[in-house]
């Protein structure tokens, strides 16, 4: 996993009341847990955008006032209408002890079905993944160069050394489904084979000729 650093200050005081200052003086109310007592902490609300906004999932190295602990982000709260982040829950980490994170999808490659005119279908953006912190990725990335016009990637087909993908093992995460105009995979192998058996033909023809 990808790793960033955040630094933040204990909170003097806990409720509804402190955590609406520190809000509108641009702090973010936090909490870790997991391994210990809770730490009521708040970050910078500009630091912590850059980590809540972005595609990737990070292992956070926090720095609170000299205490440094590894965490991940549990649960994030977020305002109806403005869409601010609100609070922020972070789990403390034991590296010897594995931990269940949810990872982005990703696909690299064009999809022969797609490339037929097959429409690409991903069911999952994310997958819930379990396993210690060292052996977890920054995204599950799949190749869907091979995949054809109503085939697709289970999650029983992905395979992360060390994670065990706690989804349904038979669930389909991505697939090419057939649109209106879609060429049938299969038709356009038979007709480039025919086309190349023409060409070849008309070859030996030309030679005869000559």
């Amino acid at each position: 996993m990808k790793t960033t650093q955040l630094s933040g200050s204990l909170r003097a005081n806990v409720g509804k009341k402190d955590a609406a200052s520190l809000r509108n003086a641009g702090m973010v109310p936090c909490v870790l847990y997991g391994q210990g007592e809770q730490t009521h902490f708040s970050v910078k609300s500009v630091q912590m955008n850059k980590i809540i906004f972005s595609p990737d999932v990070f292992l956070v190295e926090l720095d609170v006032e000299g205490k440094k602990t590894k965490a991940i982000i549990r649960e994030v709260q977020q305002h109806p209408v403005k869409d601010t982040i609100q609070h922020v829950d972070f789990y403390e980490l034991n590296e010897s002890k594995k931990v269940r994170v949810s990872l982005p999808v990703r696909t690299t490659g064009s999809a022969k079905g797609v490339l037929n005119g097959g429409r690409l279908n991903m069911a999952f953006r994310t997958l819930n993944c379990y396993g210690l912190a060292s052996d977890l990725p920054d995204a599950i990335t799949l190749d869907i160069s091979p995949i054809r016009i109503g085939q697709g990637i289970t999650i029983s087909e992905i395979k992360i050394p060390g994670v065990t993908i706690l989804d349904p093992a038979s669930a389909m995460v991505i697939s090419v489904k057939i649109s209106r105009g879609a060429v049938d995979d299969e038709e356009e192998e038979e007709s480039e084979g025919e086309e190349g058996a023409e060409g070849g033909e008309d070859q030996k023809e030309s030679e005869k000729a000559e």
